[in-house]
């Protein structure tokens, strides 16, 4: 790829998101999700069901963030954020073709998520893919 150096970028502000979301989830679930318009209150069922994918969330920003700072890894990171993006932006879509419109600050997560996914799954194409000799032997 000629332009490694924006992909690198890509891929930490990537990462980064998906730490900080995933970090809110977990450790400020309550305030994090009202800055959405969404009451948790203090149930401990539900909190226990935003702050388990808040963990899931921070590992895949920590994996897509390392594709930035470990050429080994860069492959994988954009393979990761194009699913962890995609699933994530989809996902919300069939919730608002089932359920209603959300927000404008869910309404806003869904775009982005799809643009970022977008945008990490065209990297995928233009990546060069990695050569295992190990395995084409």
């Amino acid at each position: 790829m000629k332009n490694l150096k924006s992909v690198k970028i890509f891929l930490f502000a990537a990462g980064l998101i998906g730490m900080i979301i995933g970090a809110s989830l977990l450790i400020i679930p309550i305030a994090f999700e009202a800055s959405a318009g969404i009451r948790l209150d203090n149930e401990v069922n539900i909190l226990s069901e935003v702050r388990a994918p808040g963990g899931t969330l921070m590992a895949a920003g920590i994996l897509i963030a390392s594709g930035a700072f470990v050429s080994g890894m860069t492959y994988i990171s954009i393979v990761l954020a194009a699913l962890f993006y995609l699933s994530y932006g989809l996902s919300r879509t069939i919730s608002i073709i089932l359920d209603g419109l959300p927000t404008d600050t869910l309404v806003m997560a869904t775009v982005s998520e799809i643009i970022i996914g977008l945008i990490s799954l065209y990297l995928l194409f233009k990546f060069p893919k990695p050569q295992y000799e190990r395995f084409n032997q």
